[in-house]
């Protein structure tokens, strides 16, 4: 059994900036998915400060990345920086989901002109 969220990403997807670990698990997505789904929100920015340090990197596809910031402004729905951090995610891979981000932007600022 992978030992973090991170670990079992990496096994999965690779890392841009490590190699990836030699694994004899049986990898299957939904099972990532699954973890990523009921893990905590700490857990989950870990995993994508180490795998994407920064906005335009990284080895994990766009709909997890999505999916895993969304898991985490649900978890802190009152953080304008993690909010701000999911938008720049979201342009970046856009521009489907600009209007989502420019969202996000409002909702950022509002809570921090409170």
């Amino acid at each position: 059994m992978h030992s973090t969220l991170t670990e079992h990403a990496r096994c999965l997807y690779g890392d841009e900036y490590r190699s990836k670990p030699g694994c004899d698990r049986d990898h299957r997505e939904h099972y990532f998915v699954e973890e990523l789904t009921f893990a905590d929100a700490d857990v989950i920015l870990a995993m994508l400060r180490e795998l994407c340090p920064n906005v335009a990197d990284g080895y994990l596809p766009v709909w997890i990345r999505n999916l895993a910031y969304r898991l985490v402004l649900l978890q802190l729905p009152d953080e304008p920086s993690l909010m701000r951090e999911a938008a720049a995610s979201l342009y970046m891979h856009g521009p489907d989901w600009d209007d989502i981000a420019a969202d996000l932007r409002r909702q950022a600022d509002a809570l921090e002109n409170r």
